[in-house]
């Protein structure tokens, strides 16, 4: 609950080492510098966390826990439909990703966190999220298979490793698009998904 004191120094230590990673990275950012940011002592970390890599874990799974399930989701509502399509799947892999990116309790921030973790050479890190969230594209890659028949399984993968890429820059908004003065950021994700379904069923296509 909010009004527990150990829930709130958690999400404060989260929240600080979320906007940190984002910023620094993962090896600049220090835990005394976390602890400053969420007004806490280093044995309030280790109580919580244990160790900075435990820190690290932690901030990925409060965000990919919940995208995972909204994925899952969605691919076992298209399983039960007789009209699947490229277009169908997509939206279910990238739609639920562009929605955390508008979560107003750090979403945005948790995009830059991402791409951090594709940059960066971290062979711990990368080997935590392919055991626990490989899975999820794993499953959404065997759907994609059963469309694309003409696809070898390493074809497969090179381009869905290549439309993971273009959601991640997407979702960190690198890009030359911006919202429009006006357009609501609802609307400008919206968008972003309906370029990036189509540009991805193309090339799955090709």
């Amino acid at each position: 609950m909010p009004d527990n004191p150990q829930f709130s120094t958690r999400q404060r230590i989260l929240g600080a080492a979320e906007e940190l990673f984002a910023e620094r990275g993962f090896a600049a950012a220090s835990l005394r510098q976390v602890t400053a940011a969420a007004k806490v002592n280093l044995a309030a970390v280790n109580y919580h966390f244990g160790s900075k890599n435990n820190l690290i874990e932690e901030v990925f799974r409060r965000r990919l826990d919940e995208l995972s399930r909204r994925r899952l989701e969605r691919l076992a509502a298209i399983a039960k439909s007789d009209t699947t399509t490229l277009e169908s799947l997509l939206d279910a892999f990238i739609t639920p990703a562009l929605e955390l990116s508008l979560d107003r309790e750090g979403g945005s921030v948790f995009m830059r966190v991402l791409a951090r973790a594709f940059a960066e050479h971290n062979s711990n890190l990368r080997k935590f999220l392919s055991d626990n969230y490989g899975y999820v594209l794993k499953d959404f890659a065997v759907a994609f298979a059963r469309l694309l028949p003409q696809l070898d399984k390493e074809e497969l993968y090179w381009r869905l490793d290549i439309a993971v890429g273009a959601l991640t820059y997407a979702m960190a908004d690198f890009g030359m698009i911006k919202r429009r003065s006006g357009e609501s950021e609802r609307t400008h994700r919206e968008q972003m998904a309906k370029h990036l379904i189509h540009f991805t069923a193309a090339g799955l296509r090709a």
